[in-house]
């Protein structure tokens, strides 16, 4: 067995450890029973989740955990010391250090700042204020059709982190996770229209030149190509809780007033930095918009 074979089977291995952490946040993080289900030795699969995804098991959790969190504090009036004991921290105190040192800020104050911003599933106000918006821009630019392998997500978008997950070990063990490598997430529903249960998206990643899929190594996975041709593009800094805010900038300010119409295409995200290594508070996020080409007139 080559070494690609040897680290596709450590990855298929880990899948049922992965989608079942995703599913069970709530719970305390216990390596023997992730161990069993990805029938590994506990001794070694703390290791081999690490030499793969590039973090602990425990930083895994915990990201997913802040992440609702900050999903939670946007999109709902639950108190902060509830949202604390759903992140299974012992005391708001310690909630709101960790929340502070992964989003640059507490909690309180993250909720005060954001309080206007609608989020996509729940959101709080019917519009955001519009002055919260102005810090947008939008640029115009050809792109490429990119060939990407995409694994399909059904539910809130704020949980497609699951999907990305299970890609992001697939991909580690097919060596596909290079600097070249290109994250992609393909959003096919407006949240605001469609029940939550019932959005579609897409978790991608880039292929390489002659690289070639085969799916029945990862339930779902298939090749796309993502959208050609003109796109409005908008730079968002922040959170992926807080996505939403150049939504409605790109689609209640920039739009309407472009004279531009939108091609019959999914909305694009491309994750320019890797959400593990860095706070959220630098995340990079593009929100990229297909548009019909413009007709030449005489």
């Amino acid at each position: 067995m080559n070494k690609p074979d040897t680290r596709l089977r450590w990855a298929q291995r880990l899948q049922p450890a992965q989608e079942w952490l995703a599913a069970h946040l709530d719970q305390p993080l216990d390596l023997h029973d992730l161990a069993e289900r990805a029938h590994l030795s506990p001794y070694h699969f703390h290791r081999i989740w690490r030499g793969l995804l590039g973090e602990t098991v425990a930083d895994t959790l915990r990201r997913m955990r802040l992440h609702r969190a900050a999903v939670q504090l946007l999109s709902s009036r639950t108190g902060i010391e509830r949202i604390a004991r759903d992140a299974q921290y012992g005391s708001t105190a310690a909630f709101t250090r960790a929340f502070r040192e992964a989003y640059g800020e507490p909690p309180a104050a993250y909720r005060a700042r954001t309080r206007s911003q609608a989020v996509a599933d729940v959101p709080l106000v019917p519009q955001p204020q519009a002055q919260e918006l102005t810090m947008y821009q939008a640029r115009i630019e050809n792109r490429a059709p990119m060939r990407v392998a995409a694994l399909p997500h059904r539910g809130s978008y704020h949980e497609i982190g699951r999907s990305f997950e299970r890609l992001a070990a697939w991909a580690a063990a097919h060596g596909l996770m290079g600097p070249h490598t290109r994250s992609f997430g393909l959003y096919y529903d407006d949240p605001r229209a469609v029940p939550a249960a019932d959005l579609r998206s897409e978790a991608c990643i880039s292929l390489p030149d002659g690289f070639r899929l085969q799916g029945a190594e990862l339930p779902g996975l298939r090749e796309l190509s993502t959208p050609g041709g003109p796109h409005a593009i908008v730079l968002h800094v922040g959170p992926y809780a807080e996505l939403q805010r150049a939504y409605d900038w790109i689609y209640g300010d920039w739009l309407p007033e472009s004279g531009r119409t939108p091609a019959d295409a999914p909305v694009v995200e491309e994750y320019l930095n890797d959400c593990r290594s860095l706070p959220p508070t630098e995340w990079r996020t593009e929100v990229c918009l297909a548009l019909q080409a413009v007709e030449m007139t005489a």
